[in-house]
């Protein structure tokens, strides 16, 4: 639940987090009974919590399609991770990856904690996968082929260029997007969308990512991670690695607000796709991720935190995207009314262009994006009143009713904590 300081500091937070407790407690209640999907199931809320509830709203076909879509592309995910695993064994997996899906006896021991147990009990991943319908099985298989050759690719190639970097994130990430599109289609909910738009969902995503883990893959073991082209940070740093040393704090900084200009060329993109879904339940599932990364590119922006630790939204802000991201108008008013992005510079300019430096050498870049965005939400004629999105609204606590609200869930807890066994 967050700890109590920052519920005593955003006491707007206690309702939407009471209710994602719920909601993570009824989703547990909808595991199937089947062993494999139980496995599927279980194992999708541990790699991905927040991902995990925001599937269990669609409708039963696509959401089992979607669950087995996402921990095969995790399992190839975690093989290409694994800096331990030597490149002649790690290759032709990724190759062949698409063929394994259909044999219920195949696993490859790799990955740590949860990834690993995954890994080692994928036949029941497979099974799940081969009780799909015909259409779901090849949209997963092509996309897992690809993703696995472009992996592939990447094991010998440097991210050399920004061309380097947009082709790995598309290999990655992008193709997720197209698979989802396809899944979408395929389940009779959306029409098929354009490939570009769909590409630029997952590299919005993806890039973000990148931006946040910087610290955690450079520092990997027993081999760094290197995804931040070598276009971008050779200008500030000898070594991609000397980011993170205090000496080149002010270069880090510069070199992260060039990152995140970067990212923020596919908003409008994301914007265009997400506007595009007829599905209630399919934009819930598209959108949450999307306001979630531009909240967690926000707090990246500008913030040598990123050379130093971990940078995310807190939970409580998470639980309320999750909890009030229902339409476009939400989505906007995300971008436009809210902290949940940059914060005000100087008064003349908007809220969402807070935190730019106009020393920074890519201010103008950057403002330039921020503005093109702006101008996106603002013609899209949906916003009105939403300026409540997440700052004002839910109901409005005063410091008695906090007190006793947290004093209530503390027991509550303790309770439950007692009681087992």
């Amino acid at each position: 639940m967050g700890s109590l300081g920052a519920i005593l500091r955003h006491p707007e937070d206690i309702y939407p987090l009471l209710k994602l407790k719920v909601a993570a407690r009824y989703a547990e209640k909808q595991i199937p009974s089947q062993p494999h999907w139980a496995f599927c199931y279980i194992m999708l809320h541990k790699v991905s919590r927040s991902f995990s509830l925001v599937i269990q709203q669609l409708p039963l076909e696509l959401r089992d399609a979607i669950c087995v879509f996402y921990l095969v592309l995790r399992a190839l995910d975690t093989v290409e991770d694994d800096t331990s695993v030597a490149t002649e064994v790690k290759v032709p997996i990724l190759m062949s990856f698409h063929r394994h899906v259909y044999d219920r006896e195949w696993h490859f021991s790799c990955g740590t904690k949860d990834y690993k147990v995954l890994m080692d009990q994928f036949h029941h991943v497979s099974t799940a996968f081969l009780e799909l319908g015909k259409h779901y099985k090849e949209a997963i298989e092509d996309i897992t082929m690809s993703m696995g050759a472009g992996m592939a690719k990447f094991i010998y190639k440097e991210v050399e260029t920004i061309g380097d970097y947009d082709e790995y994130c598309h290999h990655v990430a992008g193709l997720v997007g197209l698979g989802l599109s396809k899944l979408f289609y395929v389940s009779g909910k959306e029409d098929v969308a354009s490939d570009s738009l769909c590409n630029s969902m997952g590299l919005f995503l993806q890039k973000t990512n990148i931006i946040r883990d910087y610290l955690e893959d450079i520092n990997e073991v027993p081999k760094c991670r290197m995804f931040w082209p070598h276009q971008i940070w050779s200008k500030y740093v000898n070594k991609l690695e000397d980011l993170k040393y205090k000496e080149n704090s002010v270069k880090a900084v510069q070199c992260l607000n060039e990152m995140v200009t970067n990212a923020l060329s596919h908003v409008e993109d994301c914007l265009t796709y997400m506007s595009t879904l007829r599905d209630p339940a399919i934009f819930r599932f598209c959108a949450i991720p999307q306001v979630m990364a531009i909240g967690t590119l926000a707090k990246c922006y500008n913030n040598i935190d990123v050379f130093r630790g971990v940078v995310k939204m807190r939970r409580g802000l998470t639980a309320k995207v999750i909890d009030r991201t229902r339409t476009m108008a939400d989505v906007y008013a995300a971008i436009l009314y809210t902290n949940i992005f940059f914060m005000l510079c100087v008064p003349k300019f908007h809220p969402m262009q807070l935190e730019v430096e106009y020393k920074d050498p890519n201010a103008a870049k950057t403002l330039k994006r921020l503005e093109e965005i702006l101008r996106t939400c603002k013609d899209s004629g949906t916003l009105n009143k939403r300026k409540s999105y997440v700052i004002q609204s839910g109901p409005n606590y005063n410091s008695f009713l906090v007190v006793v609200l947290v004093v209530i869930v503390a027991i509550l807890l303790a309770h439950q904590s007692g009681n087992r066994p």
